[in-house]
């Protein structure tokens, strides 16, 4: 999810649930809960919202502890 925000900034949540094929009310929770932990920033421009990738969040999972979170995403979009 944080791959498909990455690339489009304006991405709808419709757009990320078909991305990561789940349903929109699960992206919606998704995106609450990854802003919520600091991996991204939203802010309402008219009828969209934009999120923001905030790189230098770290990741949480113990194997992964070491990467920020703008580190996937970097090697991703190059």
């Amino acid at each position: 999810m944080l791959l498909v925000i990455a690339r489009d900034p304006a991405v709808r949540i419709r757009d990320i649930a078909a991305a990561c094929r789940i349903t929109e009310r699960a992206a919606q929770r998704i995106v609450g809960d990854l802003e919520e932990a600091g991996y991204l920033s939203r802010k309402r421009d008219g009828r969209r919202t934009h999120c923001t990738l905030r790189p230098e969040g770290r990741l949480r999972h113990p194997a992964e502890a070491l990467l920020s979170v703008g580190a996937p995403a970097g090697v991703v979009l190059r």
